[in-house]
């Protein structure tokens, strides 16, 4: 994966079904790939600002504070920002 540690952040919140389905997705894509980054989980209701930025339009993948992808996991978009420059 990356040379330097990518910080990924999954945007959330409680009874979110979609959100659960990234998350599971995330784990599927860790687990088959060696050296994948950790993520962390915001609650965007936790955060005004981010409750405003994105609403219920969720769940948004950052990496380092960038969006990825929205919705559904976006694999090929991941693993090539994940790649070495």
């Amino acid at each position: 994966m990356s040379a330097i540690a990518a910080r990924l952040t999954l945007l959330t919140r409680s009874d979110c079904g979609l959100c659960e389905e990234m998350q599971q997705a995330l784990a599927q894509l860790a687990s088959a790939h060696p050296g994948f980054p950790g993520w962390s989980l915001q609650d965007v209701d936790d955060d005004a600002v981010l409750a405003r930025r994105y609403g219920l339009d969720i769940p948004v993948l950052l990496l380092d504070g960038v969006k990825v992808c929205q919705h559904h996991l976006d694999v090929p978009a991941l693993l090539r920002l994940l790649q070495p420059r």
